[in-house]
């Protein structure tokens, strides 16, 4: 987080804070009086509020418990739990007074957090620069509370949640750009994107447009590949491979009727783009402007002989996992404190991705440097905690 997001995020806090003392006199909280918030107390609030990622407990108040059975002296030590709750609560990203109407044009359903939202889109752009291979797929953020575009994935981990876009380095995971989904009615119009092009092809065209006539190649599965997408990407110089559903429009259907036993390829080629029908356990189908048919043999876990795979099927197993390796990294230090305020977990959600994003570029500039996850989050929690004395020496391994 830059200063300036710090800044906004301490003034909207502030300002939230004297909106409800004012709206609310006789309350509690207004008697006791908001003591207001600065850059540096925030940031301890935001490395405690990491540790408790780190450290699972059942509440907030289990934290600064005195017990010596499980207390942890560094949150006392820190900040005091009425102040790190009250914190929580006022935590605020933009003014709810200017917030647009329902019936305005320009109502916004993510108005809440778009501050975040804008200036972790631009940061995770201009910070690093993705290798050749991208993949496009989609994250879910927990939430169980009441909310309008709320989704429900079953093969996702959390099942219930915040459905956010990502396009990610296939190698490192690295977060290049996001888009949190709104709801089925929300308006898409991504510049330059032809107005037929379906919504799936809308979010790719949305992520990959900074990146475009790059010679990228862009690994998506069968909800965003279309044969109409992968043509005009390749005329802005992104090729893209990725599993296809055999109903989609353009793909052909003589490949659809042709039967194959296990091991078994067909392939049709017309100009650049390539569709081929694969039989393993069941039929596989890809669409992809980066492959020829060429097969290669591959070994298979659990059975002694060799068989011959599609090298655009094995691409796409290797270079599609880019969201998911991001998540797997994320998903042990997910802070899941319940909340009905639906914005404040998206919000911690993308301070932990930018995190693993900085994280990600750390390894980048420090190569010779052993260091995994958990050990860089101690280290910021350190240097956050201890901003004006030495930090004591983060000791817990991975």
């Amino acid at each position: 987080m830059g200063d300036d997001l710090l800044g906004h995020i301490v003034a909207q806090s502030n300002l939230y804070a004297h909106q409800h003392c004012a709206a609310k006199p006789d309350s509690y909280l207004a008697r006791q009086q908001w003591t207001p918030l600065d850059v540096p107390e925030f940031l301890k609030f935001w490395a405690l509020t990491m540790l408790m990622g780190i450290i699972k407990k059942p509440s907030i108040r289990s934290y600064w418990s005195s017990s010596p059975i499980c207390s942890t002296p560094i949150y006392p030590q820190s900040m005091s739990r009425r102040r790190y709750e009250n914190i929580l609560r006022f935590m605020h990203f933009s003014d709810n007074s200017l917030c647009p109407p329902r019936e305005h044009p320009q109502f916004d359903r993510l108005y809440k957090i778009r501050p975040l939202i804008t200036h972790f889109a631009a940061r995770f752009a201009e910070a690093y620069t993705p290798g050749r291979n991208i993949c496009v797929d989609e994250s879910l953020m927990k939430y169980k509370g009441r909310l309008g575009f709320k989704q429900y994935i079953p093969s996702k981990r959390s099942r219930y949640g915040v459905k956010v876009y990502k396009l990610c380095d296939s190698e490192s995971g690295y977060t290049q750009a996001f888009r949190v989904y709104e709801g089925k009615d929300s308006s898409l119009d991504p510049p330059g994107c032809p107005e037929h092009m379906g919504t799936s092809g809308k979010i790719v065209w949305d992520l990959l447009f900074p990146l475009m006539n790059k010679g990228y190649h862009l690994y998506v599965d069968n909800f965003y590949t279309s044969v109409p997408l992968f043509k005009l990407l390749y005329c802005f110089d992104t090729a893209a491979c990725g599993t296809v559903r055999k109903n989609r429009v353009g793909f052909p259907a003589q490949l659809v009727r042709t039967r194959l036993k296990r091991g078994e390829t067909s392939a049709l080629r017309q100009e650049e783009l390539l569709a081929v029908k694969y039989r393993d356990k069941k039929d596989v189908y890809l669409l992809s402007t980066i492959h020829t048919e060429r097969s290669v043999e591959v070994s298979v876990r659990g059975r002694a002989e060799r068989i011959r795979k599609p090298v655009c099927i094995k691409d796409y197993n290797r270079q599609m996992g880019g969201v998911d390796l991001a998540d797997q990294l994320l998903q042990p230090y997910q802070i899941m404190r319940k909340s009905r305020a639906w914005y404040k977990k998206v919000a911690i959600y993308l301070m932990q991705i930018a995190t693993h994003n900085a994280f990600l570029l750390c390894k980048k500039e420090n190569p010779g440097v052993t260091l995994s996850f958990l050990q860089f989050q101690l280290q910021v929690i350190s240097g956050l905690l201890y901003q004006d004395a030495p930090a004591p020496r983060a000791v817990m391994g991975d």
